[in-house]
């Protein structure tokens, strides 16, 4: 395992575009003791659709606590302010955000405190224990979040539709394709919505078929340079293609949104996305009884899988270590049982601590994967932002040359993923 070293390096790494967004963006800094004798602690997260609940809950911790001020804040473009703000030395308490991408270059600018002493780290699930391990580029002694709210992502489904039609759920692809096939036969509804215009909403089925058919540790062998992409690749970006044909005409034209929208109104069957859009659907029809199962990307339904990630941690910044002690305070608060719970009932949510906790009837087709803990990470976690991976698979769906797309992925890969590669290679240097 490797150790963080103590001194913070600069965050510069991370983009200087960020440090261009100037003032105006940074939110007043945590200024620690006030003037009624508390301490303030500062979070900033990036839940925007999250900003009710989390609003409700500062207002009761500060109604009840004497001694600490939770003082909240959930900008728009919130990862971007954290990074301005890591630029010019103003660090929240906590940041609270997914673990992704962001989550390991926070890390690997040491920016974020070792949190594996927090007390309450005993009730978090093992599974995304070992997913915040698994984010970093590589394995780090300790954990730098508190995992609080996990999300699933596989295949939305019109419930009362499939039981209208008698339906079954399929457990392999060639069930899949069977079912799409027929519904697209009758011609009543669309076997599923896209909504491709918002590249990001490519990687959710990207994702689903990934996790079963290339190996988990993929992305570290090709960083390793004990493999390529192209590899891996084939397979899933050939059934990821096929999607298009069960979609709307002109995928790329449609925004999430609008996908959100179209499924919601009865005009597709199923959607491919995951548990964080039923919100933006119920927006559109409340009563829609929607579904979650885990999307068949094999011939073999064992090889089933739930991608899972932790959608919301609790990460303390090392800047503020002195606060430790309050920063866990507020975040045992946050972890209460009843507040978890109202969180879960609202965004639809799966809670990352062990507990006695109801689910909601969306992950019932899913219960059984979660139980065993046969879940992963979104592997587009761990790609490159400058890369714009989403970017790079909507333009292989409009071209549809799947040999380009592979050398393409491959080229630019060692392009923008420099620094990890290295850093990887100077890892297993000094594992020998």
């Amino acid at each position: 395992m490797q150790k963080r070293a103590l001194t913070r390096r600069s965050f510069l790494s991370l983009g200087g575009a960020a440090a261009a967004l100037g003032a105006g963006l940074a939110l007043a800094g945590c200024e620690g003791e006030r003037s009624d004798g508390k301490t303030e602690i500062e979070f900033v997260s990036y839940k925007r659709e999250a900003v009710s609940i989390f609003e409700a809950l500062m207002a009761e911790f500060n109604e009840t606590n004497d001694h600490i001020y939770l003082n909240f804040q959930s900008p728009n473009d919130a990862v971007t302010i954290m990074k301005t703000r890591f630029v010019r030395e103003d660090y929240p308490d906590v940041v609270a955000i997914g673990g992704d991408a962001s989550y390991a270059d926070f890390v690997d600018s040491n920016i974020l405190a070792d949190v594996s002493g927090y007390p309450g780290m005993e009730q978090v699930q093992p599974a995304y224990q070992e997913i915040m391990k698994s984010v970093t580029y590589v394995p780090m002694d300790g954990i730098y979040g508190v995992p609080y709210i996990a999300n699933a992502a596989g295949m939305l489904y019109n419930k009362d539709m499939f039981a209208e039609k008698g339906w079954e759920l399929p457990t392999t692809w060639e069930e899949f394709c069977d079912l799409c096939d027929q519904i697209k036969a009758e011609g009543e509804v669309l076997p599923l919505y896209l909504g491709f215009l918002d590249t990001w909403t490519i990687l959710s089925p990207w994702n689903s078929m990934l996790v079963e058919l290339v190996p988990s540790d993929h992305i570290r062998k090709v960083n390793a340079g004990e493999a390529k992409f192209a590899d891996y690749y084939r397979e899933p970006a050939e059934k990821l293609l096929k999607l298009l044909e069960y979609g709307e005409d002109g995928p790329m034209a449609y925004s999430y949104e609008d996908a959100c929208t179209a499924f919601a109104r009865g005009q597709s069957a199923m959607f491919p996305c995951g548990s964080f859009a039923v919100p933006q659907i119920l927006s559109a029809n409340p009563d829609m009884n929607i579904g979650l199962f885990a999307m068949p990307a094999s011939s073999n339904p064992d090889d089933r899988i739930v991608v899972s990630g932790v959608d919301l941690c609790w990460n303390m910044t090392a800047a503020n270590e002195d606060h430790r002690e309050q920063i866990y305070e507020v975040i045992d608060f946050l972890n209460e049982p009843d507040n978890l719970q109202t969180y879960c009932d609202d965004q639809k949510a799966i809670p990352c601590i062990e507990g006695d906790f109801t689910l909601d009837p969306l992950f019932d087709d899913i219960q059984e994967f979660l139980d065993e803990g046969k879940v992963i990470d979104y592997p587009d976690h761990s790609y490159p932002s400058g890369m714009a991976c989403d970017a790079q698979l909507q333009a292989f769906l409009m071209n549809g040359d799947v040999d380009a797309f592979l050398a393409n992925w491959d080229e630019l890969w060692q392009r923008y993923n420099k620094t990890v590669i290295r850093k990887v290679a100077e890892y297993e240097a000094n594992q020998g």
